[in-house]
């Protein structure tokens, strides 16, 4: 079998940081969706701000349930979900790595960040033409959120240690085929060399 033809696209001159999932619900290891992931959230922290240094756009996303209709099939699929009410604490976000006044913050329902939402609007009037995307979890919103992020034609690079999973092999899978296909895939620390 051949390998599939792939070439790096690289960041634009205007991008934006799309943190996914970074709310307690899924970063606590004492939560049903969460796991231990001190390091990821540190170098969240620090890539929020790097974005906020270079007065870059950042927009944080958070997976929330306002009735029992909304994503019931997936709910169902996922029970667990069911935790993500308005002002649970599983919603809210750690102080260091928490949207301020100026931030967007995208109510989501389903795994991407731009499937039913208006993100992929808010991107193009504000002329962002590369999405970094970060969180939680790398075979799940991260992957849903960044292959939306091309179909929406952004440029799109996956901060590799700044997202995360609950399943090691999962998130190894998910970056190599992320990688191969849909995002380039760099640390944090390079995005911006």
């Amino acid at each position: 079998m051949s390998k599939l033809k792939s070439h790096p696209t690289g960041i634009g001159s205007s991008p934006a940081l799309v943190i996914v999932d970074m709310c307690r619900g899924f970063i606590d290891p004492s939560s049903p969706l969460g796991f231990e992931c001190n390091e990821l959230i540190e170098a969240n922290i620090r890539l929020v701000s790097k974005f906020r240094e270079k007065d870059l756009p950042v927009i944080f996303t958070t997976t929330l349930y306002r009735d029992e209709f909304e994503a019931s099939v997936f709910r169902s699929r996922l029970p667990d979900l069911n935790i993500l009410k308005p002002g649970s604490e599983e919603t809210s976000f750690l102080e260091a790595l928490s949207p301020n006044k100026d931030e967007m913050l995208i109510e989501k329902k389903f795994a991407s960040a731009f499937f039913e939402t208006s993100l992929a609007n808010h991107l193009n009037q504000t002329q962002v033409n590369s999405v970094i995307v970060s969180g939680v979890t790398t075979s799940g919103c991260v992957r849903a959120t960044a292959l939306d992020s091309l179909q929406n034609n952004f440029l799109t690079i996956v901060a590799e240690d700044c997202v995360g999973d609950r399943d090691l092999n999962a998130h190894q899978a998910n970056l190599f085929d992320l990688q191969a296909k849909y995002a380039d895939v760099l640390h944090s620390e390079i995005i911006f060399e």
